[in-house]
């Protein structure tokens, strides 16, 4: 990595760790990376395809996250097909330009732009 360059990972808080694990991994294909605590603790990790989300627990944070992530106009179909078949509820909304909303069961968004609407 250049000594230049920025990595970042959204924090998305929610009120049952593994709720939300079984959302991001069993729903969405997330795998687990890391769990604090030896896999006891209210932090973790999840990616796919180089997207990363830490999952922090804490019921009392009512704040609510949102992440655009950018999918090939074939991944984004793949996605909607993944969706369908596990019963991921989606939506389509415009924000700045049309996307693909999936809500995590916390309220916290991930928003895929259309490919050719950005």
């Amino acid at each position: 990595m250049s000594p230049t360059a920025w990595y970042a990972r959204p924090v998305f808080f929610v009120a049952d760790l593994a709720r939300a694990l079984r959302f991001y991994v069993d729903q969405l294909g997330f795998e687990k990376r890391w769990h604090e605590g030896d896999g006891a603790g209210t932090v973790c990790q999840v990616e796919r395809g180089g997207c990363e989300i830490i999952l922090c627990q804490d019921a009392a944070r009512p704040d609510r996250g949102r992440v655009f992530i950018s999918l090939t106009p074939e991944g984004l179909a793949a996605l909607r097909a993944e969706c369908a078949r596990g019963a991921v509820p989606t939506e389509d909304l415009w924000w700045g330009y049309d996307c693909l909303r999936i809500l995590d069961p916390d309220g916290n968004e991930l928003l895929f732009p259309q490919p050719d609407s950005r």
